[in-house]
């Protein structure tokens, strides 16, 4: 039980960066190498992601964001072309095929998991002629990975492309059904993953993002897409033979770059990853044991192996009042997410109210309580504390 003396020293947010003396010298270190951009930190870090998450290539670019965007342009998302994704997401998801000119479609999640529902999927792709759809983006929600042994046999039965949206699960995975572990991003199921160092989640960079695959080809153009188009590859050139100062854009690409100074703190951060990880695991643990015991409040997909729990999400009756309960108390709880269709823009292209009434309901009662490797077991205990008070008033 908490102390009933304890008062938390600081706000607590439901996300927290973690910056130490090691991550502030990589960085310094950086500052007084011979390059802040373009140099040698972004092609180790690249290696280094590649090889934590399981895949052949990364590729680092200056946010999550821009990594869906390359992603999208990358498979040749354009105008007449139609993807499918979950409306339970951060608006990016389905924001990146947008950029491309392309439509945006829904499925509605499993409730037990704000995971995309693949039988929707099916459904969907099941009442339009084979072919109407192009592509699929599940995404890894909260941290749990997503079936992507279904999402694959779906792809490959509909000739769909997949990108995973990773971004909440550098670390964690699924169990696939002969039991193995298949890590998230990895680039085995999915043609591409991407993944955020927002500071909030697992990995910081400031801002950066990350994309994975094992598709050589693939690979090899989102280098291009990232810096401009351009290629300084001299095998790969149009008119060879210029200079040694010659390069050529071969296609319209965007200035995606992340710095070194970035990619020096991603390094230091990504050598302690695997510890931070095991304490929001542990952190979900005993948050998992306190609420079996509290009526009134439910845990979303509590216990799940492979979770990497970006984020712990909870479902009360009266979530508002409890929002604005545990906020008078200098807890920041937070909502992820109002539903994509929901939001002005995407109700602008004909989405509505009742689109998809489990994202909807789930919206109605979710809440993200404090979740992050700083967070102190005495802190943890307040917010439970806190929360346990708020139930009955309900």
């Amino acid at each position: 039980m908490p102390d009933p003396a304890f008062y938390p020293a600081h706000p607590l947010p439901y996300g927290r960066q973690h910056i130490t003396d090691a991550d502030v010298a990589a960085v310094a270190d950086a500052l007084r190498a011979d390059f802040l951009t373009q140099g040698p930190r972004v092609a180790e870090f690249e290696a280094r992601f590649a090889e934590y998450i399981g895949a052949r290539y990364a590729v680092a670019v200056s946010n999550g964001t821009a990594a869906l965007h390359l992603c999208a342009l990358a498979l040749g998302v354009g105008p007449g072309q139609r993807v499918i994704t979950t409306p339970l997401t951060f608006a990016a998801s389905a924001n990146c095929v947008l950029y491309c000119g392309g439509e945006v479609h829904f499925a509605d999640i499993d409730p037990a998991t704000g995971l995309i529902d693949l039988a929707q999927v099916r459904a969907l792709l099941r009442a339009h002629p084979k072919g109407y759809f192009q592509g699929l983006i599940p995404v890894d929600f909260a941290g749990l990975g997503a079936d992507l042994e279904q999402a694959r046999a779906l792809a490959d039965e509909f000739s769909l492309w997949l990108i995973e949206d990773a971004c909440h699960a550098p670390g964690g995975f699924f169990v696939d059904s002969e039991g193995r572990e298949r890590r998230c991003g990895s680039g085995q199921l999915a043609d591409l993953a991407i993944f955020s160092f927002h500071p909030v989640k697992h990995i910081a960079t400031g801002e950066g993002g990350m994309v994975t695959t094992n598709d050589e080809r693939l690979y090899h153009r989102l280098l291009r897409l990232r810096t401009h188009g351009i290629t300084r590859d001299e095998a790969s050139f149009v008119n060879p033979g210029e200079g040694g100062w010659y390069m050529e854009m071969q296609e319209l690409g965007y200035n995606y770059r992340i710095s070194d100074i970035n990619c020096a703190l991603g390094l230091s951060q990504l050598a302690r990853a695997d510890a931070a990880l095991a304490r929001r695991r542990q952190l979900a643990a005993r948050y998992d044991a306190a609420f079996a015991a509290l009526p009134g409040v439910d845990v979303l997909a509590p216990g799940r192996p492979g979770h990497a729990y970006h984020l712990y999400v909870v479902q009360v009756a009266d979530r508002r009042g409890l929002y604005d309960f545990l906020k008078a108390r200098q807890i920041f709880a937070q909502v992820h997410y109002i539903p994509v269709h929901r939001m002005p823009y995407y109700e602008r292209l004909g989405w509505k109210k009742g689109d998809f009434p489990q994202a909807e309901a789930y919206y109605a009662r979710c809440l993200s309580l404090p979740l992050y490797p700083t967070l102190t077991d005495d802190e943890q205990d307040y917010v439970v504390a806190c929360v346990a008070e708020f139930l009955p008033k309900q």
